[in-house]
């Protein structure tokens, strides 16, 4: 899907062109050099974006999450990926799953079954990606927190609150809490431990009860705040119905006490004196998330001199005229009685920036202003001014400055709708001002949909109708549409993440952006004004000028992916590349075989390959003379380190609370078919270090990753890199260390043992996780024994089920039969997902409609497709649940134009 029109890539580059035939000026770096420079980099350096539509916002435990993949790119010409990936992860970065899909024509569609064995009541995160966009920064993944719920295996049932209660002298919480069996019953004059627990270390700990109504409060101090923030509260109480005998739950204390963060961002970059301008500010809580404040702006005598509010989520703007030695502090105070005395950014006595001016319906007016001592310092100097969107170079310019304020004229057809920049260049070429603004030039898919009444009866057929535009002309396209109970799944429009949001938005900016579909619901009044002031505060570095003009690249490790690949290097075991060696790839489970050769470096590449994930893959160069003496290598499958989570703010504390219509009505799913009381676990006997003489001097060790954690796994030494407690994964070195001796500058990686054999890491590629039975983790080698012989620090001992027991002595054709084959490799490759079709049920019989249905998700059809004139037809039957349904539509057409609509009807 490509959603930069050819028309408008034409525009841009004759504007490019336009500017090649001035003559060069004597200045350090001529627009021209800036213009072929940045060309450069927006040619060889496509940009690609993902979008992912699931059928809902939120699901739980049993639940099988539905959704759509798509692929967007900036360039006309150009052969993109046709390989996604999603991943999943816990609220704390440990990966549990990673999913490999199929792109065909820009757009994928999967599912993903929460199995109650690995998933639990937490907040996941999604995050979705190509191969090429691992490229650059991972900022513009496409990522989604969706908390889960469960009543299937989480017996406690919370509801917790912080009100900080600090004063002058001390750091303190009142916290109350409230907790309720799974049932919805309230655990009365119950014991209550807890502790507060930061990276291993009790900070306090206490014991409480609770009252009548299940509730406790507790006052936790906080001696050492950073700490305390980066903490979790533990709670147990005693239940003997549970294996363990205890009910246990554990809440992150980020947003217990209370703080903001305030920054101020004059527009263009600095406060110049005698430039009035607008200046944007940000104020964000401990939590994260945008904090509502009030302000005004004072000078040094303390007179007012503007007053502001913000608009959305914490940020807003307001004009000011900075004067010349004055020292500018804004006074804020907010909603919980709290100010704050802010100091705003230094003013210059003199300097030059751009601003916005206006804007209508076919331009947008920058204005360049300086201050007189500028203009007298700069006369008659050459300026150079530029504009991209989507890194496509839009609009190019030289400024000879000669007054103090000049006025540039966009006109919005030569950009593509979504963020646009605009940078001035000093004469010397260095950036000196920028500017995002927001353009609107074609506007999104105007998505109508109609039912063929407004109101329906339980069970009952609807028939949908889609009748796509795009600006007043129609073509065919792909829609996913997603049909919701809302009286089981409410959720606030603003909160969503939509295709508008990811291709127009956050896939543009650095940072986590809050409720992103605000800036695109024409609900807000107040949208415009308040995406302004967002493009105020936030980052826009996809890539930088100074880098590029000093000849600073991207670095490119990864391709675009045409499909799934298998390559190595096959080799005689002296070391020498095999040349026209023949490698043979089977695939047992489809009865696939297809044959290569090596070139002169022995190099190999199986490409165009089709398996599904967890298929068994045999690479055989027994068909070669002198096959003994060769062994095949194949090449790692890289992927991406985990990024900090900085999208925790869109996760829910209180899940229990926030999901409850939904719970309630997956308890009444699951209560006659799933829920079970009392579960008999047969414990198999657990395997130990000492069965191995390699490792048996190790003493205990410090922790153990039990099978359980690797369910879903698709490669252990994926999984392994956020698994392993107390051990950091190096992406650069592709190796692992003690975090303690990582972060202190140790570089002794990490030796790996598999059932008491010493192995590499590369190794770790070939073990199946189904097969782990177990993982030791040492971090440190007490005697000494392993570390000497190895020269490593600490030790993980993986042991699976595949393993030699005592016999008899063996011959040696029996040995070597039980010896892997280097001329025979077995893979288990991450392939693609299986894909499933949503079941949608039909009542047109008495004995059908006579069936309980209380599905939330009513009807899910990812490949949607609308004629030439954009229309398209769909038929599906309601479930028992009365109230509204929301039907949202996403999707493209045939020129890469995307949209969205929202839709509702009632059901009595």
């Amino acid at each position: 899907m490509k959603n930069l029109r050819p028309d408008l890539l034409l525009v841009c580059l004759f504007v490019l062109v336009g500017f090649q035939a001035y003559p060069r000026q004597d200045s350090t770096v001529h627009i021209n050099d800036i213009v072929e420079r940045s060309q450069l980099v927006f040619q060889n350096y496509p940009i690609e974006k993902i979008h992912l539509h699931f059928d809902k916002p939120y699901y739980a435990v049993g639940d099988t999450i539905w959704f759509k993949g798509y692929l967007s790119t900036n360039l006309y010409e150009f052969q993109p990926s046709q390989v996604m990936y999603v991943e999943v992860l816990t609220s704390t970065d440990s990966l549990i799953q990673t999913l490999k899909l199929p792109l065909v024509d820009f757009m994928t569609k999967g599912q993903l079954v929460l199995d109650q064995k690995w998933f639990t009541s937490k907040n996941y995160r999604f995050r979705a990606y190509t191969k090429w966009m691992v490229n650059f920064d991972p900022d513009y993944f496409f990522n989604k927190i969706i908390p889960v719920g469960d009543v299937l295996n989480h017996q406690l049932h919370t509801q917790i609150s912080f009100e900080d209660i600090s004063d002058a002298r001390n750091n303190r919480v009142r916290t109350s809490l409230q907790f309720t069996d799974r049932a919805g019953q309230v655990l009365a004059n119950k014991r209550v431990n807890w502790e507060v627990v930061s990276n291993f270390e009790v900070l306090e700990k206490g014991r409480a009860e609770t009252d009548a109504m299940g509730n406790v409060t507790l006052t936790l101090q906080a001696k050492d705040r950073e700490k305390f923030s980066a903490a979790k509260l533990n709670v147990s109480l005693p239940d003997p119905r549970t294996p363990n005998g205890l009910l246990v739950g554990d809440f992150s204390m980020q947003a217990a006490l209370w703080d903001v963060d305030i920054q101020f961002f004059p527009e263009g970059g600095d406060l110049i004196a005698g430039i009035e301008k607008r200046v944007a500010f940000k104020v964000v809580g401990s939590d994260g998330s945008g904090v509502s404040a009030k302000g005004e702006v004072v000078n040094r005598s303390g007179e007012v001199i503007a007053t502001f509010e913000d608009l959305h989520a914490g940020m807003g703007s307001f004009q000011l005229f900075p004067e010349a030695g004055q020292q500018y502090q804004a006074r804020l105070s907010f909603e919980n009685g709290q100010t704050r005395l802010v100091d705003l950014p230094p003013v210059r006595s003199d300097g030059i920036a751009l601003v916005v001016l206006s804007e209508n319906k076919g331009s947008v007016q920058v204005g360049i202003r300086s201050t007189q001592q500028f203009i007298e310092n700069h006369r008659d100097q050459t300026f150079s001014v530029m504009a991209q969107s989507e890194s496509a170079l839009c609009y190019a310019a030289k400024v000879t400055l000669k007054s103090d304020s000049m006025v540039i004229d966009l006109p919005k057809d030569r950009f593509p709708t979504g963020i646009a920049q605009i940078v001035l260049f000093s004469p010397g070429g260095l950036p000196i001002s920028e500017r995002l603004f927001f353009v609107e030039s074609l506007k999104p898919l105007d998505i109508q949909i109609r039912t063929d009444r407004e109101v329906y009866s339980a069970k009952g057929l609807v028939n949908l109708q889609l009748a796509v535009t795009n600006n007043d002309t129609t073509f065919a396209g792909n829609y996913s549409i997603a049909v919701v109970d809302e009286q089981k799944v409410p959720y606030p429009e603003n909160r969503e993440i939509t295709i508008l949001s990811d291709f127009l938005l956050t896939s543009q900016l650095k940072g986590y952006v809050e409720q992103p579909n605000y800036y695109f619901n024409t609900e807000n009044a107040n949208r415009l004004e308040a995406l302004d002031a967002l493009l105020l505060t936030q980052g826009y570095k996809r890539f930088s000028y100074v880098d590029i003009l000093s000849g600073q690249y991207p670095e490119v490790v990864f391709f675009p992916e045409p499909g799934i690949e298998i390559s190595g290097t096959l080799r005689y075991t002296n070391g020498r590349p095999v040349e026209n060696g023949g490698l043979l790839l089977s695939i047992p489970d489809q009865s696939f075989r297809t044959d290569t050769y090596t070139d002169a470096q022995g190099r190999f590449n199986f490409s165009g390959l089709v398996f599904t994930d967890s298929a068994r893959v045999t690479i055989n160069a027994r068909g070669n003379d002198n096959y003994r003496n060769m062994v095949i290598h194949v090449d790692q499958s890289t992927f991406p380190a985990i990024d900090r989570n900085q999208y925790q703010a869109d996760g829910e504390l209180n899940i229990d609370v926030f999901m409850r219509p939904y719970l309630d009505n997956s308890r009444r799913i699951f209560r006659s078919e799933v829920l079970i009381e009392e579960v008999a676990v047969t414990v198999a006997p657990a395997r130990s270090h000492r069965e191995y003489p390699s490792i048996s001097g190790l003493t205990m060790a410090d922790h153990q990753i039990s099978p359980d954690r690797l369910k879903g796994c698709n490669s252990l030494f994926l999984c392994l890199q956020t698994t392993l407690t107390g051990i950091t994964y190096d992406s650069s070195t592709q190796l692992f260390y003690i975090s303690r001796d990582y972060n202190a500058g140790g570089r002794i990686p990490v030796q790996f043992f598999v059932n008491g054999m010493a192995v590499d890491v590369s190794f770790l590629q070939s073990v199946p996780p189904g097969e782990v039975e177990g993982i030791d983790i040492f971090l440190k080698d007490e005697l000494g024994f392993v570390s000497r012989s190895f020269q490593n620090n600490g030790v993980v001992s993986i042991y699976t089920s595949k393993k030699i027991e005592a016999g008899p002595r063996m011959s040696l054709r029996e040995i070597e039969s039980l010896m892997p084959k280097a001329n025979i490799v077995d893979l288990n490759p991450l392939g693609y997902l299986k894909q499933y079709t949503f079941y949608t049920p039909k009542y047109q019989t008495p004995e059908q409609q006579a069936v309980n249905d209380l599905r939330s998700t009513v009807y899910w059809n990812p490949t949607v497709v609308t004629d030439e004139q954009g229309r398209a037809t769909v038929s599906f039957y309601n479930a028992d649940g009365r109230g509204t349904y929301r039907i949202v539509v996403e999707g493209v057409d045939a020129t890469g134009n995307f949209g969205r609509a929202v839709y509702r009807y009632r059901v009595n």
